[in-house]
């Protein structure tokens, strides 16, 4: 069966997978896959945070060396985001995914099997390197298969089952730390990877026929990755999601020490801080969810940036005056979150839209340019501002600040173009 290039918002239509089987799938079903994809990014960083002590005493090194463990993820994810969606545009959506998780499967238990920092280090560069995949090209499956309204309800519905996964995965990687040691934490991720990939080959659909894929070579890719970073309009609005992101990311980065140094708390009450800021991504992305094609997208974006900057600014406020406490310390970030997954949805698609042709290029481009910034959070501004809540407070702040920045920029970047053009340029942006 052909898989339709838009579908009806209302419409629950089955798609065909790919040659392996002729097992139908329904939006709902594909917006969980699309969901455990992505959750393999936060259960390879937030499930090992609670273990950061156990690593350190098992591999004899010291708490630097194992926060580069991270650091060493995550830039690795930011490079190789460049190049899942290039990749699925020449060959195919459901190709390389089943060979990302393949290799991430791999990885992870190599990690598992890790006797030094230095080994350890090196399958977390090759997890990041393959991790990212289904992140990438799930959005530029919605895209392929969604327009307006429709990418926007769905996109939030993939938001909301994976925001399950920053919520259970610190707590899961305390309780696993507590009961067995920090090896076991990556066991069961291999085990996850195991049984996703086996259901992605019986059941993930190509949603890009072979007559709409882009040559694979180097003057073409050149080509692509040139028209999207000199574009002024996507730096600006993938820079608003980016932003946002990096003020969620500096408390996951900086978890361990906020946890346990600043709040008091152990390994296993990784809890009080995900749960709240995993709360309020589920929220968000419901209230996205039911607003969509119900109002426009700059007045969904503008009240999620009135949520977000309101939270953190109350953070500074707070702790400028009162020292660290429960629940004051943690409960503006579901705020922060709320606003963050309101914003995220809308946001993203603009960036999809601005390179039609090319969408798994720009979904990579989009991708890299949030976890780059991700990965300079965790290796220059959670060191830096961890010692002090007021600290992270204000780093988020001026994160959140940023990423309205970026928006209200290329608002007025995108009006001058439409003056100087003398036409309305008609996008997703209107609807």
């Amino acid at each position: 069966m052909k898989v339709p290039a838009t579908v009806s918002s209302n419409s629950d239509k089955q798609l065909s997978t790919g040659p392996s089987t002729a097992i139908l799938l329904s939006n709902s079903a594909l917006a969980l896959m699309l969901a455990g994809l992505a959750m393999l990014g936060p259960f390879s960083v937030d499930t090992y945070l609670p273990a950061f002590p156990n690593i350190q005493a098992s591999l004899h090194t010291d708490a630097l060396q194992v926060q580069q463990t991270l650091t060493a993820y995550m830039l690795s994810f930011a490079v190789m985001m460049l190049w899942h969606g290039a990749l699925s545009d020449s060959f195919g959506r459901r190709n390389i995914i089943l060979g990302s998780l393949a290799v991430f499967a791999l990885a992870t238990f190599g990690c598992a099997a890790s006797h030094s920092i230095e080994y350890l280090w090196v399958f977390r560069v090759v997890q990041g390197v393959s991790a990212g995949a289904g992140a990438v090209i799930g959005r530029a499956i919605i895209r392929d298969l969604y327009a307006g309204a429709a990418a926007a309800r769905l996109l939030s519905l993939v938001t909301m089952i994976f925001s399950i996964a920053p919520a259970i995965a610190p707590i899961l990687g305390g309780w696993i730390v507590k009961l067995l040691d920090w090896r076991a934490i990556f066991l069961f991720l291999f085990g996850y990877t195991v049984i996703l990939l086996w259901y992605c080959y019986r059941h993930l659909p190509e949603t890009l026929p072979p007559v709409k894929r882009q040559p694979f070579n180097p003057r073409v890719l050149a080509q692509s990755y040139q028209r999207v970073f000199r574009s002024p309009l996507f730096h600006l609005k993938s820079g608003t999601v980016a932003f946002n992101f990096a003020g969620l990311f500096l408390y996951v980065a900086a978890a361990p020490t906020f946890i346990t140094k600043h709040l008091g708390l152990g390994a296993d009450q990784f809890g009080w801080q995900f749960i709240p800021a995993v709360s309020g991504i589920f929220c968000g992305a419901l209230a996205a969810n039911r607003l969509a094609g119900r109002i426009r997208i700059p007045q969904q974006v503008l009240i999620g940036f009135m949520f977000l900057i309101g939270a953190a600014s109350c953070n500074v406020i707070y702790h400028a005056f009162l020292p660290p406490a429960l629940p004051w310390s943690v409960m503006p970030l579901f705020f922060y979150t709320f606003g963050m997954s309101m914003v995220a949805p809308g946001a993203t698609l603009l960036v999809l839209d601005l390179f039609p042709t090319i969408r798994g290029i720009v979904a990579s481009c989009q991708s890299f340019a949030v976890t780059l910034l991700a990965a300079l959070v965790s290796g220059l501004f959670a060191p830096f501002l961890s010692h002090s809540v007021l600290w992270l407070a204000a780093g988020q702040l001026g994160f959140g600040l940023c990423g309205l920045g970026c928006w209200l920029a290329g608002r007025s970047y995108r009006n001058m173009l439409n003056r100087r053009s003398g036409n309305a340029w008609e996008s997703v942006e209107e609807t």
